[in-house]
């Protein structure tokens, strides 16, 4: 036997050193990545987009929806300080003003009344997703590099599916 390079050998062991090395980090990618798939569908998640008196025609201004939003005690708003954005959704008539505490309020852009209010999950599953929840460097340092190994490791897998069959064709010219 020649000493030297072995694809098999080394393709085997890329996979197995590979799946220990990403284990944790795809662990939290995959569940995460299951309940954001459900995040429409699940209320605990993400709550449902409630629907205005009129459609494609607010009447308030901001002022008015953050005074509106701030009545809601649960969601704790005091200032603008405490909002991290408003997502204006014309076509069902609200305003999502979004804090940075997670709570969201929803908010009737014709009257200012508020149709609904709720903790939302989603954001905080979204950058545990990405890695962002645990350091801005997470992102790049260990979730980027775990999908490149992943990808690398189904090429490989790729390879020792096909690797088997290959020889059988061989064999049989």
């Amino acid at each position: 036997m020649t000493k030297g390079f072995h694809w098999n050998k080394w393709t085997r062991k890329t996979h197995y050193w590979g799946a220990f090395v990403i284990s944790v980090p795809i662990i939290i990618i995959i569940g995460t990545g299951i309940l954001l798939q459900l995040k429409k569908d699940v209320n605990w998640i993400q709550p449902p987009t409630s629907e205005g008196q009129s459609q494609n025609s607010p009447t308030l201004s901001f002022d008015e929806i953050l005074s509106a939003a701030m009545t809601v005690d649960e969601a704790g708003f005091k200032s603008w300080e405490d909002i991290d954005r408003l997502d204006v959704r014309l076509e069902e008539g609200i305003v999502k003003v979004r804090g940075k505490n997670r709570w969201e309020v929803q908010v009737d852009t014709k009257s200012g009344k508020v149709l609904q209010f709720a903790y939302r999950r989603s954001d905080l599953i979204e950058s545990l997703h990405d890695g962002s929840w645990f350091h801005d460097k997470a992102k790049l340092w260990i979730f980027l590099p775990t999908g490149i190994i992943l990808f690398s490791m189904w090429i490989t897998g790729v390879y020792m599916l096909i690797l088997p069959y290959t020889v059988k064709w061989k064999r049989k010219k």
